[in-house]
């Protein structure tokens, strides 16, 4: 049975973030994906210059109107990004909610992009529609810290805050929270990351578990682009490979990121040379050379059950 993703994202035409980062991982692991390109840029805005065209709400629901016309409506999944215009969020809400009385099944992924180590890079006005109509529409919500401690407005200090923030966004929605990047130090030392994620699944019987997961992921010491919707997207493939496993699922897409980030970085270094710093240009994810990686991903990091409980 084929699935078919819906993804609203952003667009380059050189390099990967946005739908170029999720569009292409997604179809090798054998999804069908229709892109809705949110802007259309001629790269990230990483680089010195950047031109380009941003659609509109009315354009995006041009777009819907006439795959609704040919009746070609059923999606499976709906994987969502960067946006910062309230009045296109508000329609992808809308588009998003016709589409899951299309298929009750269907499920919502979304990563709620507002900022990340203490600021915001979209206006302020998209945290009450992200809180309000996007988030309890989601069913897997992977924020980062900041993300999550906007949408909860709980600051997150300890292990225990972070599992409190996940407890309080399951509430909103979402039955899978992961928090891809936190601030909490790892036991690990500081060259590695800590993420966590909490899913709650239905068991047969009607009876709730819940998974909690710990990550400690190993740091690079560079800026990269598109990662997040990489992880969004491969989030999104290996939950549904492993749909009652969080802990299988999230250790595949940390693993599938760190093959990616790797021969990046070595691809940069190289051709940068030494001593110099990699431009963002060097620095785009090397995506078609991994995707073998992609397909079946060696698995480097290993993921901490925190707890299981009815």
């Amino acid at each position: 049975m084929e699935c078919r993703v819906l993804s609203i994202q952003s667009h380059v035409v050189r390099g990967y973030v946005g739908n170029k980062s999720a569009t292409f991982p997604l179809q090798v692991l054998g999804f069908e994906v229709d892109s809705i390109n949110s802007v259309q840029f001629s790269n990230h805005t990483g680089y010195a210059h950047w031109k380009g065209q941003v659609l509109t709400a009315e354009e995006l629901n041009v777009l819907y109107e006439g795959i609704k016309l040919n009746k070609v409506t059923h999606y499976d999944y709906i994987l969502t990004g960067y946006s910062r215009d309230t009045s296109f969020l508000e329609m992808v809400v809308d588009i998003i909610q016709e589409l899951k009385k299309v298929n009750p099944s269907l499920v919502y992924v979304c990563d709620p992009v507002m900022g990340d180590h203490g600021a915001m890079y979209v206006p302020e006005n998209l945290l009450p529609v992200y809180k309000d109509k996007v988030v309890p529409l989601a069913d897997i919500l992977t924020p980062n810290q900041f993300e999550a401690e906007l949408l909860t407005g709980r600051k997150i200090n300890t292990e225990e805050d972070a599992i409190e923030v996940m407890d309080l966004l399951h509430k909103m929605g979402p039955e899978t929270v992961v928090l891809t990047s936190t601030d909490l130090p790892s036991k690990n030392g500081d060259q590695f990351l800590v993420a966590l994620g909490s899913q709650k699944t239905k068991k047969p019987d009607g009876t709730n578990t819940n998974q909690k997961i710990c990550m400690d992921i190993p740091k690079v010491d560079a800026v990269f682009v598109g990662t997040g919707d990489l992880f969004a997207a491969m989030l999104l493939a290996w939950t549904h490979h492993h749909p009652k496993d969080l802990k299988a699922a999230c250790e595949k897409t940390v693993s599938v990121m760190h093959h990616v980030i790797k021969r990046t970085i070595t691809y940069a270094n190289e051709v940068a040379g030494p001593g110099n710093r990699p431009s963002p240009a060097q620095l785009e994810l090397r995506m078609v050379q991994s995707k073998a990686d992609i397909e079946n991903p060696t698995i480097v990091v290993q993921a901490k059950v925190l707890q299981k409980s009815s």
